[in-house]
């Protein structure tokens, strides 16, 4: 059964499969290629990217005062993240097995693609591993959290949303119980989707 939201939700990916074409066009223009998921940039670029790359020293002096005083609050965040990590991990280990809903892969959300860049100095780097890490887990868990919504819960919302995940195109719509019922606790339904 597919519904106008439905027909819609289908070609935004369609349009996410043309913006991952357009982010290889950039492997051109910025002198990079990617070979066995490892980022090589050509000599040329690697000496005009270094020319660029700010001292760790005008790094740590060109600060401003609030960026100082918000680092101890940015990087405390690291213990809820590991321990939402880690919670993720026993969560899908117990609750998906018994459900039979097919484990996340950790490891498709881990980017960390950055650290060749060679105009990034080392406190830079640090700094984009860190937010890779917390980016990349909320990724992962929106997917682990998406998929439990599709066990349990697989309603469209009513109200407009800022932000969905991708399971909402198998969700019932708002309001339509037959669709509902087709698709409640029933994880076989959209097995496709899980490779």
């Amino acid at each position: 059964m597919k519904s106008k939201i439905n027909i819609i939700l289908a070609e935004i990916e369609k349009k996410k499969e043309e913006l991952k074409h357009e982010y290889f066009k950039l492997m051109d223009r910025y002198g990079f290629t990617i070979k066995w998921w490892k980022i090589v940039f050509n000599t040329d670029t690697k000496i005009k990217n270094k020319k660029q790359r700010k001292s760790i020293w005008e790094t740590i002096f060109t600060a401003q005062i609030r960026e100082l005083i918000s680092m101890p609050f940015i990087y405390v965040m690291i213990v809820p993240a590991i321990f939402l990590d880690f919670m993720l991990f026993i969560y899908q280990q117990t609750a998906f097995r018994l459900y039979r809903i097919p484990i996340v892969k950790r490891s498709h959300y881990m980017i960390n693609d950055r650290q060749p860049l060679d105009y990034l100095n080392f406190i830079q780097k640090i700094n984009c591993m860190y937010c890779s890490y917390f980016n990349w887990l909320m990724s992962y868990a929106v997917e682990v959290a998406g998929r439990t919504e599709r066990y349990w819960c697989p309603i469209k919302h009513a109200k407009k949303m800022s932000w969905w995940h991708p399971w909402q195109k198998y969700f019932a719509d708002y309001g339509d119980p037959e669709w509902f019922k087709e698709t409640f606790s029933n994880p076989n339904k959209v097995k496709d989707y899980y490779k």
